[in-house]
């Protein structure tokens, strides 16, 4: 039997005396909401680094050769590591400091490659019926983000139609209010592209509305949600521009409508993908800067594995004063974001000018700093988000090496939030 929780919030409370108090205003719930999200970037900033940790000496050991039992194992390893490196998105996502890649795509076709996955995801005995509009809508974000939203709307409409029903997805595009500000790249003012996901099942109270997107509230029982799923596609749709509405009547189901700005550019090419086998190769100099121990140790190790020669900081100052010292060419600096003193921007601008043919990758667990939010705006900065595995470090250091433009750090940000300023205290 199901029962309703005890919301996170209602509309009157009761004191001592038996008296009712108003509940604080939207505003002072949306401050807690911003402390939860500062503390649950903090806390996937920890884990990343300790996944970055794990991944890599996991992959590594796939790398060689192992008895079968001992590569189980160590398969097992990785894939929990894995698994936890999600979860750690799932957080940055409902608090919107996840670290986005955006690129322009097609939401009609990005729908029709999730339905088979979909059919897996939802029962026998629901219907999937996909609607999608005419005039292919175009929009750009984080494709992999967008497709774990619906997933998450697909699961929850899933979980309200215990008796079966229908889950119906619909793709279009409206002139719709707010319009997009000036100076948004390919976007047309008012322009937006809907997707709705609507199912036939249950329902929701008003109540049960009012905290929908309120992370760890859930109506589920026990061990069955950990009330992260709507605050997670919340998160996602308002991480890229979006908006997302939800109309729902008990007992006549629930349509969520999901609204983006509609882009009118080129779809972006998906690049080549690698197989996952022998780590891509290089020959040049890589100057890897990172204040954490271990993960400067595993990230040495991959790049000497994949045949560069490395020089190795703990800090701006020491990196500074090995490329002073370094009679050959650097091509390419391998740098932490947030580092004790100088971070890894400036330090980037101060090697680039007297190395302008040196590239550079950042890398960062942290996602609430100054570089990540430029990198995704500006486009032009290489980044590589912790925790990474060895054929992932491989990969990106190989792409930003052979990258048809140099990628370097002296891109000023556009913007230095007040939160963006307190997290320079933190490491990576």
């Amino acid at each position: 039997m199901r029962t309703e929780p005890r919301p996170l919030s209602s509309t009157v409370e009761r004191d001592s005396a038996g008296q009712t108090e108003p509940l604080p205003s939207p505003l002072s719930q949306a401050q807690k909401l911003d402390v939860v999200g500062q503390l649950a970037g903090g806390v996937a900033h920890d884990f990343n680094n300790l996944l970055a940790v794990i991944l890599g000496h996991t992959g590594l050991l796939l790398n060689e050769p192992l008895a079968e039992p001992q590569r189980k194992r160590v398969e097992a390893i990785h894939h929990a590591g894995e698994r936890a490196a999600g979860l750690t998105r799932k957080l940055l996502a409902f608090s919107r400091h996840q670290v986005i890649e955006p690129r322009v795509f097609d939401l009609n076709a990005l729908v029709l490659d999730l339905t088979k996955m979909l059919r897996r995801l939802i029962r026998e005995d629901i219907e999937l019926v996909t609607r999608l509009g005419a005039d292919a809508p175009t929009v750009r974000a984080d494709p992999g983000e967008i497709e774990q939203a619906i997933m998450n709307l697909a699961v929850n409409a899933r979980d309200a139609m215990p008796q079966g029903g229908t889950l119906t997805i619909e793709t279009g595009a409206t002139e719709a209010d707010p319009p997009v500000g000036p100076g948004t790249p390919g976007v047309a003012a008012g322009e937006r592209v809907l997707l709705t996901v609507t199912d036939t099942g249950s329902g929701m109270t008003e109540e049960v509305k009012a905290h929908l997107f309120e992370p760890f509230f859930t109506t589920k029982e026990p061990g069955r949600g950990t009330g992260l799923g709507l605050a997670t596609v919340h998160g996602i749709i308002k991480q890229s521009d979006g908006e997302i509405g939800c109309e729902s009547e008990l007992g006549r189901g629930t349509t969520f409508t999901i609204s983006l700005p509609r882009v009118r550019t080129e779809v972006t090419p998906v690049a080549e993908q690698w197989v996952y086998g022998d780590l891509p190769r290089g020959s040049e100099t890589v100057l890897l800067v990172e204040d954490d121990g271990d993960i400067r140790e595993i990230a040495h190790e991959v790049l000497r594995l994949s045949g560069y020669a490395v020089l190795d900081a703990a800090d701006a100052d020491r990196a500074i004063g090995l490329s002073r010292e370094h009679p050959g060419p650097v091509h390419l600096l391998l740098t932490d974001v947030v580092m004790p003193g100088m971070g890894g921007r400036k330090l980037a601008e101060q090697l680039s000018a007297a190395r302008p043919e040196m590239r550079v990758l950042y890398m960062s667990g942290h996602t609430d700093d100054v570089i990540v939010r430029s990198g995704v705006l500006h486009g032009d900065l290489a980044f590589l988000r912790k925790p990474f595995t060895p054929m992932g470090l491989a990969r990106k250091v190989r792409e930003t090496l052979d990258a048809r433009s140099p990628a370097r750090g002296a891109v000023p940000p556009p913007s230095v939030s007040s939160r963006t300023a307190r997290g320079q205290g933190r490491h990576g």
